[in-house]
C-alpha cells in the first residue's frame, strides 16, 4: 500500500510538473522592443531604449577569452556536465545556507538558456524544475558548442543589447570577433546583473567586475597567473565612446518623450540626432559636481538644474538633477517653481515698451498702503532711484510702484509673448515671481532677450531616420518673428548688463571677457536660488534647491548658482573649439546700425534721455 501510494505521489508530481512542458521547436521570441537610439549633435551615443540585436556569432566569432570568460563565471564545467551539474549546485546551496541569505545560483549555462528560450523568469520551483527538465532535453538533442552559441547570442548584455555582438558593439565599438580578454571579462561580468556592472553607468563598477572575472578564469585554469596579473594590473575602466557625460539621460528622456509627436508609430528601429554638445554637457557636469563638493551640508542645497541653449533655441546642454540613479524626475523641464526675481525684467520690458527709459526714476521705498505689501532682501531701501539701479539691486518695493505704474495686464501680455505656458496671475505679486515656471521656459525667455526681441522656440531633434537610413524627420527654422521692438530689448539688455557688474546682485556670475547679462532670483524662505543669463553665443539658465521645498540656509541667485553660471560659462568662452553652429543665421544680438549705437552708448554710461528716449512700441 505504501509502495503504491509513492507511486501515485510520483506520477502526480509527474503531471504537474510535465503537462505543459513547452515544445522544443517552438523557441519564444525575444521580448524586445524596436530601438530607438539617441545621437549627439556629432553622432555620439547618449542613449539607447528598446532592444539592439547584433550579428549572430559562430563559434569561429567567437573568442577564446569570450568562451572561456564566461563560462569561468556562469558555469566552469560545462563541457563535462550533462545539464545540471551537480557539484555546482551543491556548492550553491551550502554557501547560501552558510550566508542565510541567496548568494549563489546553481544554474548551468544550459539552464538558463532553457529559461530564455522556453519559460518564464519565474522564480518557482515548478519553473526550476522544468528548467531542469528542459535543460536535459536540450543536451540530449544539441551538441556543447550549440548550446554555448545559442545563449551567447541571446543572452541580455544591459543597455538593450541582445546577444554578445551587440554588446560588443554597444560597449567597444567592434564585432565579438574583435574582442580582447579584458574586453571579454567585462562583458562576462555583465552577467551578473547588466544594468549594475553596466560600462556605460557605472565604469568603475565594470573594471572591478572585470577584474574579478579575471581572477576566477585563473583560478579554473584558463589562463595562467601571469598573464591574468597583467591584465589585472593594466586595467583601466572601459573605453566607451564619448557619452557626452553622466547626467545626459535627463536630457535624452526628455527627448524620447518628443519623438511621437514628430512621426507616426513604426516597428522600426529609429536614430534620433539632437542638438546635445557633448564639450558643453561634459563641462556643465563637471563644474557642477565642483561646486557641489564646495557646498557645506549645512547649507542644505541637495538639486540643481542646468540648461544651455544656442541663439536659435537649440538646447545644447541640459541638467535635471544631481543624480539621474538617484531620480529621473528632470528638474529642468518638469519642476514648477517660483522663479523669484529672476521674473521682474519681464516688468520692466513691460515699462520700456510703455515709454519709460532705463533712467526713468522710481521711488523705492517701504509700501505702506493696499493689502500687498513686499519688502526689499534685509530691509534695505535706496529712496529715488533708476529703473536700471533698481534692476540692478533686485529692489522689490520699486518693482511693485512700477508694475502698478505699467499695469499688470501690459505685464501678463509680455509674459504670454515671451512663451510661458503658466501664464502669471494679474496679481502685483506675479511681477516678484510668485507663480511657478520651469527652467526651459525660463532660460528661452531670456534667449528672447538675447536674440534682440526674435521669437525664440526651444527644440533638442534634428533629425529622425528609420532602421535603413531612411528620413523620416528634418527639423526646419521657423522664420524670423520680431515680437518685441529692437531699441525695448537693447534697454533692457543694457539693464541686466548692470546687474552683473560691480554692486549688482549677479555680480559672481560676470564672464572675463565679452558680454554678460543676466538677472538673480530667490524666493521666499530660500527655496529657490536662480541665475538666468547669457553671453555672446549661448544663453545658460541655474537653478538650485531641494525637491520637498525646504528652505536653503540663505542661498541666494547670486551666490551658488551665480557662482556655477560664472564657473562654466567662463570655460566656454575660453574653449577653443566651435559649439554648436545653429541652423538659424539669426546672430545672437541683431547687428543693425541702431542697435548697435544704443549699445555703444550704454557700454559708455550714457544711457537715453529726453526726446533720445526710444518710442512706445505699440502692437
Amino acid at each position: 500500500m505504501f509502495i503504491l501510494l509513492c507511486f501515485s505521489v510520483f506520477c502526480a508530481g509527474a503531471v504537474y510538473f510535465l503537462y505543459d512542458l513547452p515544445d522544443m521547436d517552438k523557441v519564444k521570441p525575444l521580448d524586445t522592443r524596436p530601438s530607438i537610439v539617441v545621437l549627439a549633435d556629432d553622432g555620439t551615443l547618449i542613449a539607447r531604449y528598446g532592444g539592439l540585436q547584433g550579428d549572430v556569432v559562430t563559434m569561429k566569432d567567437v573568442p577564446a577569452s569570450l568562451k572561456y570568460a564566461v563560462m569561468a563565471v556562469e558555469d566552469r564545467r560545462f563541457y563535462s556536465h550533462f545539464g545540471i551539474d551537480p557539484i555546482g549546485l551543491t556548492r550553491a546551496m551550502w554557501t547560501n545556507l552558510r550566508e542565510r541569505r541567496w548568494v549563489q545560483g546553481g544554474s548551468t549555462i544550459t539552464q538558463q538558456l532553457a529559461k530564455n528560450l522556453f519559460l518564464t523568469p519565474d522564480k518557482t520551483l515548478r519553473r526550476k524544475v522544468q528548467e531542469a527538465l528542459m535543460a536535459l532535453r536540450i543536451e540530449h538533442k544539441y551538441t556543447k558548442d550549440e548550446i554555448l552559441l545559442a545563449y551567447l547570442n541571446r543572452v541580455y548584455f544591459g543597455d538593450g543589447a541582445y546577444g554578445v555582438d551587440a554588446a560588443a558593439k554597444t560597449y567597444f565599438n567592434k564585432p565579438a570577433s574583435k574582442l580582447n580578454l579584458y574586453e571579454s571579462a567585462v562583458l562576462a561580468g555583465l552577467l551578473k546583473a547588466p544594468s549594475h556592472f553596466s560600462p556605460s553607468n557605472n565604469p568603475d563598477l565594470a573594471m572591478a567586475r572585470a577584474k574579478v572575472v579575471i581572477k576566477t578564469m585563473e583560478e579554473a585554469g584558463y589562463i595562467d597567473a601571469k598573464r591574468a596579473a597583467w591584465v589585472i594590473k593594466s586595467a583601466r575602466p572601459p573605453g566607451l565612446k564619448p557619452m557626452s557625460g553622466d547626467l545626459n539621460r535627463y536630457f535624452a528622456d526628455w527627448v524620447i518623450g518628443q519623438v511621437d509627436g514628430f512621426i507616426s508609430s513604426t516597428s522600426s528601429d529609429i536614430t534620433v540626432k539632437t542638438t546635445l554638445d557633448p564639450k558643453l554637457q561634459l563641462m556643465a557636469e563637471s563644474k557642477q559636481r565642483a561646486l557641489f563638493k564646495k557646498i557645506p551640508p549645512k547649507d542644505n542645497v541637495t538639486q540643481a538644474a542646468l540648461l544651455t541653449e544656442a541663439p536659435d533655441g537649440a538646447v545644447l546642454a541640459m541638467i535635471g538633477g544631481v543624480d539621474y540613479g538617484d531620480s529621473q524626475f528632470n528638474r529642468a523641464t518638469q519642476a514648477l517653481r517660483q522663479p523669484g526675481s529672476s521674473f521682474k525684467p519681464f516688468v520692466y520690458l513691460a515699462a520700456l515698451e510703455a515709454g519709460l527709459a532705463p533712467d526713468t526714476k522710481i521711488e523705492d521705498a517701504p509700501i505702506t498702503e493696499g493689502k500687498y505689501r513686499p519688502e526689499n532682501y534685509g530691509n534695505e531701501y535706496y529712496g529715488t532711484v533708476t529703473l536700471t539701479e533698481a534692476l540692478k539691486h533686485s529692489m522689490n518695493t520699486a518693482t511693485i510702484r512700477l508694475l502698478k505704474l505699467v499695469g499688470v495686464e501690459k505685464f501678463v501680455e509680455v509674459a504670454v509673448r515671451m512663451g510661458f505656458t503658466h501664464v502669471p496671475k494679474p496679481e502685483l505679486s506675479a511681477g516678484l515671481g510668485a507663480d511657478e515656471v520651469n527652467l526651459l521656459e525660463l532660460t528661452n525667455a531670456y534667449a528672447i532677450i538675447a536674440n534682440g526681441g526674435t521669437a525664440v522656440w526651444p527644440y533638442a531633434v534634428l533629425s529622425i531616420k528609420d532602421g535603413e537610413g531612411h528620413l523620416l524627420y528634418q527639423h526646419e527654422p521657423p522664420l524670423p518673428l520680431q515680437i518685441f521692438a529692437s531699441h525695448d530689448i537693447a534697454n533692457l539688455d543694457g539693464m541686466l548688463s548692470e546687474v552683473v557688474m560691480p554692486g549688482g546682485t549677479g555680480e559672481a556670475a560676470r564672464l572675463s571677457h565679452g558680454r554678460t547679462a543676466g538677472k538673480t532670483g530667490t524666493t521666499q524662505n530660500y527655496r529657490d536660488a536662480w541665475f538666468i543669463g547669457y553671453s555672446d553665443r549661448l544663453v545658460t539658465g541655474v537653478w538650485m534647491g531641494n525637491d520637498d521645498g525646504t528652505s536653503m540656509s540663505h542661498v541666494t541667485g547670486g551666490k551658488y548658482p551665480a557662482q556655477l553660471w560664472h564657473n562654466y560659462m567662463e570655460e566656454v568662452i575660453n574653449f577653443n573649439t566651435p559649439v554648436f553652429v545653429p541652423e538659424s543665421t539669426q546672430p545672437l544680438v541683431p547687428a543693425d546700425s541702431e542697435f548697435s549705437d544704443m549699445l555703444n552708448r550704454w557700454s559708455s554710461g550714457s544711457g537715453f534721455t529726453g526726446d533720445d528716449a526710444p518710442p512706445v512700441y505699440n502692437r
